[in-house]
C-alpha cells in the first residue's frame, strides 16, 4: 500500500510544524499497514528538520525498516530536505538525485516530480535543467493535485530569475505560474502567484 496524497495534504499545514508533526505522529501510531506508518513517519522527520531539529529527523528516518519503493523514496527526499536545510547543499543534492531515480524506476511520478522540484532549489546552477526535466514530466500527466507541482517549479523559477536581475524572465515564469495555478491550483496558490507576479512587474 501507499498512502495518499490526500491525506498527507489533510495532515500537513507548512506554517505550524509543530501541529503537523503532532497530527502525523497521532496518525501513524493510528495506522496498521507498516509501509503507510513508515511513509507518514518520513513526514514526522520533514516536519522536525523545518522546526531545525535535524538530528531528530536523521534520528526517525533511520529507524525505518518497512522498505516499500514509495517509503525508499520518501527517506532520500527527507533526508536530503534536512541537509539542504541544515547548509549541507552538496550532501542535499545526491539525496535528491537518488530518490529522483529512484521514484521513476517505480513510476512514483509525484514523488520524482517533488525530487527534481528539490533539486532545482538545491542545485542552483543547474536550476533551470531540473525545472524544465520536471514539468516534461508534468507535459504527460493527468492527474490535477500532480499537475500543481507546475505553480511551484514556476513560481521558484520566477524567484531565481528575478534575484539574477531576469526581471523580463522572471515576470514570464510567474506568468506562468499564475496560468498553471488557475487551471489546478488551490486559492492560496493563485494569491501568491499574482502577489510574486505583481512584484515582478514593480521591478521593471
Amino acid at each position: 500500500m501507499q498512502i495518499s496524497q490526500k491525506l498527507l495534504d489533510d495532515l500537513w499545514d507548512f506554517s505550524d510544524p509543530v501541529g503537523s508533526e503532532e497530527r502525523l505522529r497521532a496518525a501513524a501510531e493510528d495506522e496498521s499497514d507498516a509501509g503507510c506508518r513508515a511513509e507518514l513517519l518520513t513526514q514526522v522527520a520533514r516536519a522536525l528538520g523545518l522546526q531545525g531539529r535535524f538530528e531528530e529527523a536523521d534520528t526517525v528516518l533511520g529507524s525505518l525498516h518497512a522498505h516499500t519503493p514509495a517509503v525508499d523514496v520518501r527517506i532520500a527526499l527527507e533526508l536530503g530536505r534536512v541537509r539542504n536545510s541544515s547548509g549541507r547543499a552538496d550532501a542535499a543534492v545526491s539525496m535528491f538525485a537518488a530518490a529522483a531515480r529512484a521514484a521513476a524506476a517505480e513510476t512514483l511520478t509525484f514523488l520524482q516530480v517533488d525530487a527534481l522540484h528539490m533539486l532545482a532549489i538545491a542545485d542552483a546552477e543547474r536550476a533551470e535543467d531540473w525545472t524544465a526535466e520536471a514539468l516534461g514530466i508534468l507535459d504527460g500527466v493527468s492527474d490535477p493535485r500532480t499537475l500543481r507541482w507546475s505553480v511551484s517549479l514556476h513560481n521558484n523559477a520566477g524567484w531565481s530569475l528575478l534575484d539574477a536581475g531576469r526581471t523580463d524572465d522572471a515576470i514570464a515564469a510567474f506568468e506562468r505560474a499564475k496560468d498553471a495555478a488557475e487551471r489546478s491550483g488551490p486559492p492560496e496558490q493563485r494569491q501568491w502567484a499574482d502577489e510574486a507576479l505583481a512584484e515582478a512587474r514593480a521591478a521593471v
